[in-house]
């Protein structure tokens, strides 16, 4: 009876450890999968049934990096994400502070403008956007797909920041002020110090936003400012796919994305918990 009750009281967390390592093995499977395409040769790669147990080849990523134009594609992906998450927080940061803290009659109208304008497809602003970029000689420069993927990230930023910011009582920087502060040192030495977590929870978003997109690099870039999403389109072509490449190509694009997670996954942590208290 005994043995019974306890195995009653820990049917729950047998339950909890089979439904948490299912979902990694289901989650984690595709990238195993692509790492060891990417260590196999061609003909390894199309055997059937699949080689699990096979010597390991690097020929993958040698040609990846030195018989390739990959790192440049490489290069080009962290500049412009780089610069997007950048210029979005410039901008977006202070924009979610004052829609956060100011009062007037079009302050719902503008947020609902801003939330719009983040779910409205990409794909109805590419003609536009190539025609203007076409006529302006932007086709194909970085700083022309940064503007670009500002118009995605930016209202991101906007949003989630907003929440940060409606989080901190007013009562804090109405202290400041009778302290003698003005409404910049109350954004700069009180709003963003208490809002450091969903700086970096918002940074790491926004960053991997960017960092994937795929369709107005395809558009708006030919050779000199593609990233590395269209760097691995390339490798399929007419003739067939080398899933060699493509796989090494997404083993290396996972690599910054992971590390830059890595370094701010304090600040991601808790800012989600945070959000979620809200």
């Amino acid at each position: 009876m005994k043995n019974k009750f306890l195995l009653m009281r820990s049917l729950p967390i047998i339950l909890r450890y089979i439904f948490v390592y299912g979902f990694l093995v289901v989650a984690l499977y595709p990238l195993f999968w692509m790492l060891l395409l990417s260590l196999k040769t061609s003909l390894q790669a199309f055997e059937y049934p699949p080689l699990f147990i096979f010597r390991p080849t690097g020929d993958n990523y040698i040609a990846l990096f030195f018989n390739s134009d990959f790192f440049r594609y490489v290069l080009n992906s962290v500049i412009v994400s780089a610069g997007a998450v950048f210029l979005s927080f410039v901008i977006g940061v202070p924009a979610a502070y004052g829609l956060s803290r100011t009062s007037f009659s079009l302050k719902q109208s503008v947020s609902i403008w801003i939330l719009i304008t983040r779910m409205i497809p990409r794909i109805s602003f590419v003609v536009p956007f190539f025609v203007i970029y076409f006529k302006l000689g932007m086709i194909d420069t970085k700083y022309g797909l940064i503007i670009a993927y500002l118009t995605f990230i930016l209202p991101f930023v906007v949003w989630v920041m907003r929440s940060f910011f409606d989080e901190i009582p007013k009562e804090l920087e109405e202290a400041a002020k009778i302290d003698g502060a003005n409404s910049l040192q109350c954004f700069l030495r009180v709003a963003l110090p208490l809002v450091g977590p969903g700086l970096g929870a918002t940074a790491i978003l926004a960053f991997i936003l960017s960092w994937n997109e795929f369709l107005w690099a395809l558009v708006l870039t030919r050779m000199n400012a593609a990233t590395t999403p269209i760097a691995i389109v390339n490798f399929m072509a007419y003739e067939g796919a080398e899933w060699g490449k493509i796989a090494a190509g997404g083993i290396i694009i996972i690599i910054p994305v992971l590390a830059f997670s890595s370094m701010m996954s304090k600040y991601l942590g808790r800012g989600m918990i945070r959000g979620a208290l809200k």
